[in-house]
């Protein structure tokens, strides 16, 4: 690729110095082309319908569900939370920053009424046929969240404190109020509860998380149909300006017992949308994860996998995305929920350049791979933003202050395991 720069700047020697002048330029690590601006917008449209399940869903777990011992239904969502208005869409949203219905998406209501069968048969029968949305999906990202702790030092220190432990003992007992069995056992074993409830305290989490972004992806998908991007540089942007209008949202996390609430996380902490949710989340499970098991062994031995967490490198911006039937990398389940709501031009596209429809899920697989380098470059864009400098600075330090800035960022793609060579090519399908 052509090496050349718009800033007055010296040529980076980094291997992919042709994408840190395209990030210099206010681009995207994804390429500027039609292609993939109609790939990546319909893809957010195909996640944001199962999306809206999942963030309803993982709040309904972690707020009323809690710590049922068997909870066999914990996928059964209730009315209320289907109803439930989206904070920032919708025309009864407290907040409303996008359009949008408020309750729950048509799309994602017709779907869990008649499900691939097309047929509208009790709830149970869809559920046991596996023929519903795939939440084993969503709490594979919250349990990475969980898992990487590390990249959320605050949020977890709280995890730890007086006050979190005499709030969650407070749901505790009031939850198994007359249940002398769980009591006993909660007396007996009160660290297994107290984890149990850390987790959940994700689930609330990664559900205040996504329900920023299923309606952003609604929102662009919208934007597309009307005609108004005019490239992925400006459905990139979109996404930047969508992080900053909600950064200083709380993150929080309520346990309600009939009618009483116990305030686990409440929002006066002051954890934020972005610190405690965003970034976590895309380092957790863009970058890191955990590999696929059955592909890699655990054995400490045979250092297949890093001796560190943080030189994890599991996620969707390294995924090899021939599905293998897991909820972990490649997301395959995302990916079946994903087919369900493909827009038309998504699918036409699918079928020009697909071998035949048991090739749709890995085409579809690589689509959402692009997209979420576009989503991963409006971070870096974010964080560069609040860090460093503007992008036209005349000031030739800060320039080079945001190029060392994403230079760093592009480190991480020097693996081979990176998929962001891959994404270059319009033929990588």
């Amino acid at each position: 690729m052509a090496t050349t720069t718009t800033t007055p700047l010296p040529l980076s020697n980094h291997v992919h110095a042709d994408i840190i002048y395209r990030l210099e330029a206010g681009g995207s690590m994804l390429p500027d082309t039609p292609e993939n601006l109609m790939q990546i917008i319909g893809i957010y449209k195909a996640y944001a319908v199962p999306m809206d399940f999942y963030w309803r869903d993982l709040l309904y777990i972690g707020e009323r569900v809690f710590l049922q011992p068997l909870p066999f239904f914990k996928y059964f969502i209730s009315q209320d939370y289907l109803k439930r208005q989206n904070t920032y869409a919708g025309d009864q949203s407290p907040l409303r920053i996008w359009r949008g219905v408020g309750e729950a998406h048509p799309e994602l209501l017709e779907f869990m009424s008649k499900g691939e069968v097309g047929r509208q048969l009790p709830r149970l029968l869809h559920h046991l046929g596996h023929d519903r949305v795939n939440m084993e999906f969503a709490e594979a990202c919250m349990r990475a969240m969980f898992w990487h702790e590390d990249l959320n030092p605050t949020f977890n220190a709280y995890l730890y404190s007086d006050e979190y432990l005499a709030a969650a003992d407070g749901a505790i007992k009031a939850y198994f109020k007359g249940n002398w069995a769980m009591l006993g056992l909660y007396k007996l074993f009160p660290d297994m509860f107290m984890e149990q409830v850390r987790q959940l305290s994700y689930y609330a989490n990664l559900g205040l998380f996504w329900e920023v972004m299923a309606p952003v992806f609604f929102e662009m998908s919208d934007i597309y149909d009307q005609g108004g991007f005019a490239g992925v540089p400006d459905a990139m942007n979109f996404l930047v300006n969508g992080i900053f209008a909600v950064a200083g949202r709380p993150i929080y996390h309520h346990v309600y017992v009939g009618d009483e609430c116990f305030e686990l996380i409440p929002k006066s902490v002051g954890f934020t949308w972005l610190y405690e949710a965003a970034l976590p989340y895309v380092e957790a499970v863009f970058y890191r994860t955990a590999p696929f098991r059955g592909t890699k062994s655990y054995d400490a031995q045979a250092k297949q996998v890093p001796a560190q967490q943080t030189d994890f490198h599991y996620g969707i911006l390294y995924a090899d995305v021939f599905p293998v039937g897991s909820a972990g990398i490649p997301p395959t389940l995302l990916m079946q929920d994903m087919l369900h709501f493909l827009p038309p031009y998504l699918l036409d596209y699918y079928q020009q350049h697909c071998r035949g429809e048991d090739d749709q899920l890995i085409q579809l697989g690589i689509t959402f791979q692009r997209s979420m380098y576009n989503v991963t470059s409006a971070v870096i864009q974010a964080l560069r933003a609040a860090l460093y400098y503007p992008l036209d600075d005349p000031n030739p330090e800060h320039l080079m202050a945001n190029r060392r800035f994403f230079e760093a960022q592009m480190d991480r793609f020097t693996r081979p395991e990176a998929r962001l060579r891959d994404i270059q090519q319009a033929d990588y399908r």
